[in-house]
């Protein structure tokens, strides 16, 4: 089996923006950061197509080994098996595989939560630090592009956050806080039954000037020294703030169906950001 090709297959199965703003790396970095995000969608896919929370765990726990044995020189997975010659490329840490997979266990245990604080603290394991890791593989100078990925990495999620809310309430799931939903006057039979009211929308702009925050927040803390070997990440933050309007511009259809740009229009944003970022 050829485990790039694997990873690729994967990559782009998965239809994310992500996979766009990979095309413009050069060999090696496009390999490790594919082989990367195959590893996310793995984890990721655990989580979401599990239905039963003892047998995800299990499945978590396998993963958690296979990175044990990334490490020790011995992967079994293909996907741990393109990584490792990225792990040594880029010095990429272990620690920070295994908090994703942290951030996967709370998605298999917690469909609900309180507040912002630890909502954001789910965000970081499952996007944050994907953010810092990618910044790694693409590289960079200054220590402030690793707070700028980690800050744009959560602003993703957020993203994913607000569009899927519908598709996440169909599999129990509320990322939305609790707090905030009482405060809108937004109650959980609202968005379970799809109940799209003006509290609702209103609800729905608090979440959008808050991931737009971030987006912001993110731009400006990444080093001019930096800016070029960062574009897959710049390319990634165009594509998803440009849906993130979509979906603001059509007013929050979020509970109905996903909002999503076309791949056409996701490679001309891509293209237009790698030339002129």
């Amino acid at each position: 089996m050829d485990v790039h090709q694997y990873c690729q297959d994967k990559a782009a199965a998965s239809g994310s923006s992500f996979y766009y703003s990979f095309r413009f790396l050069p060999l090696e970095r496009r390999r490790a950061i594919t082989a990367f995000y195959a590893f996310c969608r793995e984890v990721d896919d655990v989580a979401d197509e599990c239905r039963e929370p003892a047998v995800a765990q299990a499945k978590l726990d396998w993963w958690r080994a296979e990175v044990e044995r990334l490490y020790a020189g011995q992967p079994g997975h293909p996907v741990t098996q393109a990584l490792r010659s990225a792990v040594a490329a880029f010095d990429l840490p272990k620690e920070a595989l295994l908090e994703i997979l942290d951030g996967m266990e709370m998605d298999i245990h917690q469909h609900r939560y309180p507040d912002f604080r630890e909502l954001r603290l789910y965000c970081h394991r499952v996007a944050g630090v994907v953010g810092e890791v990618a910044a790694q593989i693409f590289g960079y100078q200054e220590r402030a592009t690793q707070k700028y990925a980690a800050l744009l990495g959560l602003a993703f999620q957020l993203t994913n956050i607000i569009r899927d809310v519908g598709e996440d309430a169909r599999r129990g799931r509320i990322y939305l806080p609790q707090d905030e939903l009482a405060r809108f006057g937004v109650t959980e039979a609202n968005i379970l039954q799809g109940r799209e009211t003006e509290a609702f929308r209103q609800l729905m702009e608090f979440q959008y000037q808050r991931a737009e925050g971030f987006y912001r927040q993110a731009l400006a803390s990444l080093p001019a020294a930096d800016r070029k070997a960062q574009r897959p990440g710049l390319i990634m933050a165009a594509i998803y703030r440009t849906l993130l309007d979509e979906i603001r511009r059509a007013g929050f259809p979020v509970l109905r169906g996903r909002v999503a740009l076309t791949p056409l229009r996701k490679l001309w944003i891509a293209w237009r950001t790698w030339v002129f970022a």
